[in-house]
């Protein structure tokens, strides 16, 4: 891809990754971006750099506008190294460079490079750089999502460098909001936004709103937003940061997230009745089975609804481990306002549904129980017994849903 000019004098100079579809374990059926942005000015600014994979196709973008020798200074808002891993080409290429960066992305650098040639400047929210006829603000975002991680305002521009929030993981030729919808869809788009921030960003909902409201004390005017991955906001930028605030305040739809495994069928089995309980209580229904499903995915689907329900065999007296690792997943994400029980099969002494209980309770969800169990196959009783779940769960749903609106 050639370089774009997002602002007069502000370039997109990144990277499209089209081929990756493990993101650290995130699963990325759509390919991302490795977004980086260079300020033509009295001093040639550029802000982050791009995974090592992808140096050369950022620096031969740099090329198309100047030389990189003359690049005199660095911002770097993340060091996570689809962010940071190719530093030390650019500064090889440009050694008389000052580093911008906060003192926490300054340690973890010392940890990846050998620093010890390169020149710093540890910066903290309000601290400046003046490269011409640009002012550029730097704000801390702590734990948004390392603790390194900063966000860099361009006050003449109106823009915002975001770093990884308000991010997606879409490869696309469209470097716009207004063009991707126009090729794509406003749907698809929104879809990716909820993915990515269910994945990366549910465990910092409070941090989020706090620093949307520091943001929005700063009193700076913001037209465009542009983050490290996926497209850049320039229709309406007030919309995403709407966006942001609903996700961080665990704004879901009135749905329930069916989400299991099974060994011989009949944990799968349960699932029919269930949905049909929930589908006739007027609540809508999602069915994944995880073994047929990335993590990542089931985790989206998680997020967008109000409650889940949680099915796994027994194995060994535990849970199924696809279940496991799901939970586990979930846990550290730290999901909240939302309600989970759980169901299951087991041939003899059970355990499965009394352990994914017992994750609830480590979680702090809002508890639905009793739990439904079946011993081998589910009978006709059963059945009667696994609609009746599904639709208690849907009316619970309903009542909770409703603290919500």
């Amino acid at each position: 891809m050639k370089t774009t000019e997002i602002k007069p004098g502000i370039f997109w100079v990144g990277a499209i990754d089209w081929a990756v579809r493990d993101f650290h374990g995130y699963v990325t059926p759509k390919g991302t971006t490795y977004n980086n942005y260079l300020i033509m000015d009295d001093r040639v600014t550029l802000v982050d750099t791009v995974k090592h994979d992808f140096t050369h196709v950022t620096l031969e973008n740099i090329k198309t506008l100047t030389d990189p020798s003359k690049i005199t200074d660095l911002v770097i808002n993340h060091i996570e190294p689809d962010h940071a891993s190719g530093i030390d080409k650019i500064m090889s290429l440009a050694p008389d460079a000052l580093i911008h960066i906060t003192g926490k992305g300054k340690k973890g650098l010392d940890r990846h490079f050998d620093t010890s040639q390169w020149k710093f400047r540890i910066v903290k929210t309000g601290d400046t750089l003046n490269t011409g006829k640009f002012n550029l603000l730097f704000i801390e975002t702590p734990m948004l999502h390392w603790p390194d991680s900063m966000m860099t305002y361009v006050k003449e521009a109106k823009l915002l460098i975001s770093q990884d929030a308000f991010g997606q993981h879409i490869a696309t030729s469209s470097r716009f909001d207004d063009e991707f919808v126009e090729c794509a869809s406003q749907a698809e788009l929104e879809d990716s936004v909820v993915d990515y921030y269910a994945n990366i960003l549910m465990p910092f909902g409070e941090l989020i709103k706090a620093k949307i409201t520091e943001i929005q004390k700063l009193g700076i005017d913001i037209d465009m937003i542009a983050p490290d991955h996926g497209v850049i906001w320039r229709k309406g930028p007030g919309g995403i940061i709407r966006k942001y605030l609903d996700l961080a305040n665990g704004k879901s739809s009135l749905s329930v997230a069916v989400i299991y495994d099974t060994m011989w069928h009949s944990t799968e089995l349960m699932t029919i009745p269930i949905m049909q309980g929930i589908k006739d209580e007027g609540v809508d229904c999602n069915v994944i089975k995880l073994r047929a499903t990335p993590m990542s995915a089931a985790i989206k689907e998680f997020w967008k609804s109000r409650g889940c329900l949680i099915g796994s065999p027994t194995l060994n007296n535990i849970l199924f481990p696809t279940v496991a690792e799901f939970l586990t997943h979930l846990r550290g994400l730290r999901p909240k306002n939302r309600m989970i029980g759980a169901f299951g099969s087991y041939g003899w002494g059970g355990g499965a549904v009394r352990e994914a209980y017992e994750e609830f309770k480590r979680m702090k969800l809002e508890i639905f129980e009793p739990g439904s169990q079946v011993l081998y196959k589910p009978s006709h009783e059963d059945n009667i017994a696994c609609y009746d779940f599904g639709r208690n769960f849907a009316r619970k749903i309903k009542e909770y849903h409703a603290k919500f609106m």
